[in-house]
């Protein structure tokens, strides 16, 4: 089986495609997309908002702000506010712990 790359231009034409209102097997049959997964999963970022996906290269998770430099400003701070919202959890969970286990 090999594994397949797409294009960006092919991804957002996936995109407009299906905002025009084609079925996901139009979609794969016009563009030559093998597998109907690829096209939902691209939908899926998009109405997410998470376009900077379509950047990464196959495998790559840009989780922690080490992303693409076509990043907007917005996506950026985005994913710099979910990095800060996840380090102030474990900072509270980290505070229960310590007020369970260490009481006064």
């Amino acid at each position: 089986m090999k594994i397949m790359s797409y294009s960006i231009e092919t991804k957002y034409k996936t995109i407009e495609m299906k905002e025009a209102g084609y079925t996901v097997k139009e979609i794969m049959e016009a563009l030559n997309i093998k597998n109907s997964t690829q096209v939902k999963t691209w939908w899926r970022w998009y109405r997410n908002g998470e376009t900077y996906r379509f950047y990464q290269q196959r495998g790559k998770q840009y989780t922690y702000g080490k992303g693409v430099k076509e990043l907007s400003e917005v996506e950026q701070l985005k994913l710099d506010n979910k990095k800060k919202d996840i380090e102030i959890d474990i900072l509270k969970k980290y505070k229960e712990l310590e007020r369970k286990w260490y009481p006064k």
